[in-house]
């Protein structure tokens, strides 16, 4: 079997992960939607993704319970252990400090207001702790660079039919947009007059490493898509969105999602449970500064 097939039936149970996290996720479960044996399965999954099967599940539980136990309050525990998948609040508090040092209670408590990351680190003596990582620059530098760098409207955005290639981590992006372009040019819809690239993620970067986060690089098409080797089709529902309309260097896209998100949040808007997404407008390196022409979008209620 090659490589790429692998990858489309990793990918597929990735999928079934993320829109199933709240349910039982079993070995034999997963490796039947994988279309493998649960041994092969357990040993091809670590070999592509970098984790076992279940470090990746209980670290994306973790994960999200941090966001929730962050971001909407007025959730309670039961409800946010329930969401994540866990049956009992004595199991859900004792993975959770074992993986933070805390107790959800504890963690929810010490949550800061605005903060740009949470990090899971061992102290000094080998004990788990969870640190807020703050913004690097002050709050009205933020709001400065928003109020001149950013057009920022909410809209209703339409359904978009992509092609897409799974990149594990940002190391990987450069290559799985290779792969993508390559395959575009194959089929004709690359180049092409208005086509536009997305790139899709999956994991949040407040919570997940970067080189753990789940990314896809996408092309956007008139038409959906077949699963094609290591190309798989994707649909960005249609929705509500906030869209920040930046022209920025590379190196200032984490002030702009910062900026953004802290926008949603003193606007009075609920992400809702969906991906967030960067569609380019241009080629970076045919401006004459080097700067992305690009919509910043995130799916609100």
């Amino acid at each position: 079997m090659t490589s790429e097939e692998h990858i489309k039936r990793i990918r597929k149970v990735l999928n079934f992960i993320e829109e199933n996290l709240d349910n039982e996720l079993s070995l034999e479960n997963l490796a039947e939607i994988g279309n493998y044996s649960p041994f092969h399965f357990h040993r091809i999954f670590r070999g592509i993704i970098g984790e076992t099967l279940q470090e990746y599940i209980t670290r994306n539980r973790m994960e999200k319970s941090t966001m929730l136990l962050s971001h909407q309050k007025q959730k309670s525990i039961e409800d946010i252990f329930s969401e994540v998948g866990f049956k009992s609040n004595s199991t859900f508090s004792k993975t959770f400090k074992k993986y933070f040092g805390v107790s959800p209670s504890v963690f929810r408590k010490n949550t800061p207001e605005k903060f740009s990351k949470i990090l899971p680190m061992n102290s000094n003596n080998g004990q788990k702790e969870v640190v807020f990582q703050h913004y690097l620059y002050h709050l009205n530098q933020m709001k400065n660079f928003m109020e001149t760098n950013a057009k920022i409207e909410v809209k209703e955005l339409p359904e978009m039919h992509l092609a897409s290639v799974l990149s594990i981590g940002v190391q990987n992006i450069d290559n799985a947009y290779n792969k993508l372009i390559s395959w575009g040019i194959s089929k004709n819809l690359f180049p092409r007059e208005n086509v536009k690239m997305i790139t899709v993620y999956h994991d949040s970067f407040k919570v997940t490493a970067p080189d753990k986060v789940r990314i896809h690089a996408c092309m956007l098409l008139d038409e959906p898509i077949k699963t094609d080797g290591e190309i798989s089709p994707e649909t960005l529902p249609k929705g509500k969105y906030i869209v920040g309309s930046f022209c920025i260097e590379i190196n200032e896209f984490e002030k702009a999602w910062n900026g953004l998100f802290l926008w949603m949040k003193e606007n009075g808007y609920e992400f809702r449970r969906s991906n967030p997404y960067e569609i380019y407008h241009n080629n970076f390196k045919e401006h004459p500064q080097k700067k992305c022409i690009v919509d910043f979008c995130i799916p609100i209620l």
